[in-house]
C-alpha cells in the first residue's frame, strides 16, 4: 500500500512539474520603456508618435492625450514586435481620465487588445485599424453594458457554429468602473478558436477566423497571400481617444 501511495505521489509531482515547465509565461513589457513595441498612428508613418500617445509611467503603458488639443481622428495602435499563432496573452487594464476633445461618442472609455493583426508595415498611412480581431475593453461609462466583446476590422468569425458578419459582437461580462484594474486574457488557437476571459472567466468564444473580402483591409491581405486564412499575426494595444493604462503584459505560447 505504501509503495502504491509513493508511486502515486511521484506521478502527481511529475505532472505538476511538467505543467509548471510548460507554462513559461514571457513578459512583453518590461515596465520601464516601450522596448519591443512600435506605434502606428493614423496619418503618420510607422514608428512616429510626436504627441507621445503611448508613454510608460508607474510601471504601466499609458494611452495619453496630454499633448492633444483635439482628437483629429488619430486612431493609434502600439504593436509588439513578435508574431504569434497559438498562444495566451494576459494583462491588466483600467480606464482613466477624460476623453480628448472631439473623440467619437462610441470611443468613450473604449480601447482594446488587437489579436492576429496584420503586419504594421503593410498598413496604409491613413488606415484607421489593422485587419485583426479586437478584444474590446470598455468602461462602465461607455453606454454599452459589456466588456470583453469582439470587433472585427477586416475580418469575420463564426459564433456557436454560425458565420457572424457583425462588426461588433457582445460578450457576457458587465463593464467595469473607471480606475478599477481588470484582468483580461485571450486564448488563441491559430485560425480555429479564440476565447476571451475577464478576471479569469470565459466571457466569449468564437471559431473559424477569416479575413473578409468585403472590407478593404481584408481584401488587400487576401490578394497578397492568396487566401483568407487568419491563423497568425501581431498583438497591438489601441488608442481611440480615451486614456487607458495597461500593465503586466505576458504571453504563453501554446503547442498547435
Amino acid at each position: 500500500m505504501k509503495h502504491t501511495l509513493r508511486l502515486a505521489a511521484i506521478a502527481a509531482l511529475t505532472l505538476s512539474c511538467t505543467h509548471a515547465e510548460e507554462e513559461k509565461w514571457i513578459s512583453l513589457f518590461n515596465g520601464k520603456d516601450l522596448d519591443g513595441w512600435t506605434p502606428k498612428i493614423r496619418g503618420l508613418a510607422l514608428g512616429e508618435d510626436p504627441k507621445n500617445t503611448f508613454i510608460v509611467e508607474d510601471g504601466a503603458i499609458k494611452v495619453s492625450y496630454a499633448n492633444y488639443s483635439e482628437w483629429g481622428d488619430a486612431f493609434g495602435h502600439l504593436f509588439h514586435k513578435t508574431k504569434f499563432s497559438h498562444y495566451r496573452i494576459r494583462l491588466e487594464y483600467r480606464v482613466t481620465g477624460e476623453q480628448v476633445k472631439g473623440g467619437p461618442g462610441w470611443a468613450l472609455q473604449n480601447s482594446g487588445i488587437m489579436l492576429h493583426c496584420q503586419d504594421p508595415k503593410t498598413m496604409g498611412k491613413d488606415q484607421d485599424f489593422p485587419a485583426s480581431l479586437e478584444f474590446q475593453l470598455l468602461g462602465s461609462g461607455n453606454g454599452v453594458k459589456t466588456t470583453g466583446n469582439l470587433c472585427t476590422p477586416g475580418t469575420f468569425v463564426s459564433v456557436a457554429g454560425q458565420v457572424n458578419m457583425n462588426h461588433c459582437i457582445s460578450a457576457s461580462e458587465p463593464t467595469k468602473a473607471p480606475g478599477e484594474w481588470v484582468k483580461a486574457e485571450a486564448e488563441v488557437h491559430g485560425d480555429k478558436l479564440v476565447k476571451h476571459l475577464i478576471n479569469d472567466k470565459v466571457v466569449f468564444e468564437y471559431t473559424d477566423l477569416k479575413l473578409s473580402p468585403g472590407e478593404p483591409e481584408g481584401k488587400a491581405l487576401i490578394d497578397a497571400q492568396g487566401s483568407d486564412s487568419l491563423a497568425e499575426g501581431y498583438i497591438s494595444l489601441q488608442s481611440e481617444s480615451h486614456p487607458f493604462e495597461f500593465r503586466k503584459i505576458e504571453v504563453l505560447e501554446l503547442k498547435p
